[in-house]
């Protein structure tokens, strides 16, 4: 695992976008596709936006999954990811091939059946994530699941995790955010090719630094990715600080 560090969020997004494109454009043209993951949320905006103003990227030769979704939050909710991702990435850029969760489907266990016989079918070349205020990777809350090998499942989300999302917005109070989430698992994201977690805003500086310098453990989940032999953490000044 490796550390980057800028002085803004704008610049740390901006450099992870590059690195996402470097690895993106790579995949593509060793094997004529790249197959990536995407995280939504607050945090990312500035990645995805440098990241889809790129014009270098050949986009129609990718596959795009998505890392989770609400139970219960139909795509037209303005919480949704689904709606996050088709807003902010989708629409803009056109990805050949696009795997959304419904959060919506009758049995969220099928759901997860379902996406989970597509995406063992691929290799993913680039995981593109981030970490929450509770050290969350994807919606793996702590104690995160370090054991499953499904590639998708269902999990319960914590207090913490749920007032981030009234923090940043999402919802107007915490009985409005869903308990129960489809989320990618820790040891799913951990088979990328290429790991580029982006955690810009001070908020985040605590469960940066047990992540990042603390025990690899369920309780602070992201701490995993310092096993990962291809991942880079960007961040600003904010999140670094207490490094």
């Amino acid at each position: 695992m490796n550390v980057s560090k800028a002085s803004s969020k704008l610049e740390t997004s901006r450099a992870a976008a590059e690195a996402a494109r470097k690895k993106l454009c790579k995949a593509i043209t060793e094997n004529g596709h790249a197959s990536f993951i995407v995280a939504t949320g607050a945090s990312q905006f500035d990645f995805l936006g440098s990241l889809t103003s790129d014009d270098s990227i050949n986009w129609s030769n990718t596959t795009m999954f998505h890392l989770d979704e609400y139970i219960g939050i139909p795509d037209t909710h303005p919480a949704s990811f689904c709606k996050y991702l088709q807003e902010r990435l989708v629409d803009v850029v056109h990805p050949g091939t696009v795997h959304f969760l419904n959060g919506v489907a009758d049995n969220p266990q099928t759901e997860c059946d379902r996406l989970n016989q597509l995406i063992l079918e691929h290799h993913i070349d680039v995981a593109f994530v981030g970490i929450g205020e509770n050290g969350h990777l994807a919606f793996n809350d702590p104690p995160a699941d370090f054991e499953t090998d499904d590639p998708y499942i269902v999990v319960e989300l914590d207090e913490a995790c749920r007032l981030q999302q009234v923090g940043e917005g999402w919802f107007n109070g915490i009985e409005d955010v869903p308990t129960h989430a489809i989320s990618m698992s820790i040891n799913h994201i951990m088979k990328s090719k290429a790991i580029i977690c982006t955690v810009p805003d001070e908020r985040k500086a605590e469960a940066v630094r047990n992540c990042i310098q603390g025990e690899i453990s369920p309780m602070h989940p992201a701490s995993i990715l310092q096993n990962h032999n291809d991942c880079t953490i960007y961040l600003d000044s904010g999140s670094a600080s207490l490094l």
